[in-house]
């Protein structure tokens, strides 16, 4: 097969084969991840909300949904109990992280990212079948096992895109893996109540489905990616030495040896923490969205799951075109030398935050106009992309070397804000009431714009000293000449 891909399609840049196939990784990542937020809505059984409508802090049920009150499923888990659920996976997700950038450090990008992938996708496989015999104990282990497969997928986007993107593509190609996030979104809350309103078995179907095209995805991982250029059986001379040009000087130093960690560096480093700022925002914002907006739909705006799903996919499809517009722009402004690239960081970190907040509160006093609440909806996800050129890559920006130990770091203390936005919901909307979803935005309000400012004040966006040893050795060097030359001073006075 590789020699029939070699001859059909090796003339193809291999970098951008690496990318789309992790876009598709991240896809799946997240669809496997998010099918769960429309699947609970009919998994757990309905309250009657007949009487709901005498309060004006509720929504009126659809006409054209009433016959369809009565469906559901059968398990009673309260609001609690489904944001424990529901934030379970970012538990094994967060203790994973470090080991998982340690691992990729090791090994490379390949085969964490397809192993952790392909663990996922039969723990997903099994969904149905453990939720039955063990209901929700057994479906919080079995999230917090998917959980912890989870751990070297951002730290082996980071490590791919450290070896394969040339400085000058790096926003194009980090964005076009990480935006994968979105689309896994967009796929899964649109196809799940599609596949539910339309199978016979129900809820089950979308675990089916989604473990389903994982096993697919690895299959042709395996096949066609490398962790590196020179690994590559099939890349071209040109493109691998234009790559070994442009990024492996950078990445390997001078004599192309491996780079020990600096611990002390990166965790006393301003910009490195303004970027842990700014992505535990984003966080927290993606995932009130993206596991809870599915509940909003059902709860408050009483939609049906059909129209819920596909709904509910519209801003997260807003913000992968919003990123990758985004994205060509960040690129083309600092190729042209328009703007350093500190500065388009920090331009479309503001913007992404700032203006997510603002849409997000919008949409919280629109009350009942569901359609009013939608488009705002549409618009605060939306402007969020500006957020990827922004700071999704940052990471790389900062050190290269290190982008997967940095992204490992990140995603640690950011699954703070993953575990606690689903449960929070929980904890405060155990009626699901606007006024207290209201209190959930102006938390997102705040967070945003705290951080936002963090990073304009701290953030960066070009090479720290501590990414080349050699640069730190040599520092080192001169602070001991200096010291050295200062005692000499000093014993030779006295």
């Amino acid at each position: 097969m590789l020699v029939c891909w070699k001859i059909c399609c090796g003339k193809l840049q291999q970098r951008w084969i690496l990318a789309f196939m992790g876009c598709l990784a991240a896809m799946n990542a997240f669809m496997m991840r998010s099918c769960l937020s429309v699947a609970i809505t009919e998994m757990v059984a309905k309250s009657d909300s007949s009487n709901d409508t005498s309060s004006d802090d509720t929504c009126p049920a659809f006409e054209s949904t009433s016959s369809n009150s009565t469906t559901g499923g059968t398990y009673e888990w309260s609001e609690y109990t489904q944001g424990i659920i529901l934030s379970s996976f970012f538990w094994g997700y967060m203790v994973a992280q470090i080991p998982g950038g340690i691992t990729v450090a090791k090994f490379g990008g390949k085969y964490p990212l397809g192993i952790g992938l392909l663990l996922a996708g039969v723990l997903t496989l099994f969904t149905p079948t453990v939720v039955e015999a063990y209901g929700a104990k057994g479906l919080i282990v079995l999230r917090i096992l998917m959980g912890l497969s989870g751990g070297a997928i951002y730290p082996s986007f980071s490590f791919l895109t450290g070896h394969w993107a040339p400085p000058n593509e790096r926003s194009k190609i980090g964005n076009l893996i990480m935006s994968g996030a979105m689309l896994g979104t967009i796929v899964a809350n649109a196809l799940s109540g599609v596949l539910i309103e339309n199978s016979s078995i129900g809820w089950p179907i979308v675990f089916y489905f989604f473990g389903g095209f994982s096993v697919l995805w690895f299959c042709a991982w395996t096949l066609l990616c490398y962790s590196r250029p020179e690994m590559h059986p099939f890349i071209t001379d040109e493109e691998k030495k234009y790559l070994e040009e442009t990024i492996n000087e950078v990445n390997t130093g001078k004599h192309g040896r491996k780079q020990p960690i600096p611990w002390r560096c990166i965790l006393s480093s301003p910009p490195f923490w303004a970027l842990i700022a700014a992505s535990l925002s984003h966080d927290w914002g993606s995932y009130v969205m993206i596991t809870n907006l599915p509940k909003y739909m059902s709860s408050v705006l009483k939609f049906s799951v059909q129209s819920n799903g596909l709904l509910s996919a519209l801003p997260f499809m807003a913000k992968w075109v919003v990123s990758n517009a985004s994205s060509w722009l960040a690129d083309w402004l600092i190729t042209g030398k328009k703007i350093s690239r500190r500065n388009a960081r920090k331009t479309f970190t503001s913007i992404g935050g700032l203006g997510t907040a603002f849409f997000l509160i919008a949409a919280s006093y629109a009350g009942c106009n569901r359609t009013v609440v939608v488009v705002l909806f549409i618009f605060g996800m939306g402007v969020m992309g500006n957020l990827f050129p922004g700071v999704m890559v940052n990471n790389v920006d900062l050190s290269p070397n290190h982008a997967e130990t940095l992204m490992g770091i990140t995603n640690t203390i950011t699954s703070l804000a993953s575990i606690a936005a689903p449960y929070a919901v929980g904890v405060l909307t155990p009626n699901q009431f606007l006024s207290e979803w209201r209190i959930v935005f102006w938390i997102t309000f705040a967070l945003f714009f705290t951080t936002t400012t963090i990073f304009d004040f701290w953030g960066d966006g070009e090479v720290q000293p501590w990414n080349d040893l050699e640069s730190i050795d040599r520092e080192q060097k001169e602070v001991g000449s200096e010291k050295r030359k200062y005692e000499e001073r000093m014993s030779s006075s006295e």
